[in-house]
């Protein structure tokens, strides 16, 4: 009997339907976070042959890894072909927020290296605006303190706080820490996302709009619907 939460049901659907959008032989991205587990098994399973992959964390490429799918650095491929990744909040536009994982940075490179990007998710992550989900936003240490008074500027409503593990501050694979940032609506992500960049400290923002998704397998319960952007 399986034991699988609906929602995992779901995800385990769309990671599926991502493998037709692979083609035999070639340069495959692989992002981070649980909806992207079930394709990376998937994939393992599938026995797809691939030129190989260039993974979002270091989590996904043990993953990949252990299941004998080869893992390439980023610096070693000059373009992949498709990029598979999930979402934290995804819009019509395609435009998306990213990071929950705090894979944000790397998830951004392997997206623009990527001639496609797929996303993969659930309907929980389909809004209408973005912002509901906590923005995460990786920042250099020194620069935090400002940053929070940056965002908290914008609004009334905006709270800003750094992401702790275990007491401390989350420390990502790039060395960077990470800012939550609550109570926003973005309403015009391209535009939110070059003005957050450009601010002293922000290594990367988890908006993704100038790096959206091409196509979005969304797991419904009345099965998978494939939307273009």
């Amino acid at each position: 009997m399986s034991t699988m939460s609906p929602q995992d049901a779901l995800k385990a659907q769309v990671a599926q339907a991502a493998l037709s959008f692979i083609k035999p032989g070639a340069w495959v991205g692989v992002g981070t976070g649980s909806t992207v587990n079930f394709f990376i098994d998937a994939l393992a399973s599938s026995g797809l042959p691939l030129a190989g992959t260039v993974s979002s964390s270091e989590a996904s490429s043990a993953r990949l890894a252990k299941l004998g799918i080869p893992v390439f650095a980023s610096q070693q491929v000059a373009e992949l072909d498709v990029y598979v990744d999930g979402a934290d909040e995804i819009e019509s536009h395609g435009y998306m927020i990213k990071g929950g994982g705090a894979a944000l940075t790397r998830e951004k490179i392997v997206a623009a290296q990527s001639k496609q990007f797929i996303c993969i998710a659930d309907e929980s992550k389909w809004v209408n605006i973005l912002g509901t989900f906590p923005l995460p936003v990786e920042v250099i240490p020194m620069a935090a303190a400002q940053l929070i008074k940056s965002f908290e500027a914008l609004g009334p409503q905006v709270h800003a706080q750094l992401r702790l593990k275990d007491g401390q501050p989350l420390v990502t694979d790039n060395s960077q820490h990470i800012l939550d940032v609550r109570g926003l609506e973005i309403k015009d992500p391209l535009s939110f996302e070059s003005q957050v960049s450009q601010w002293p400290g922000v290594v990367t923002v988890g908006v993704f709009a100038h790096q959206k998704a091409h196509i979005c397998l969304l797991g419904t319960a009345q099965g998978v619907k494939t939307l273009h952007f």
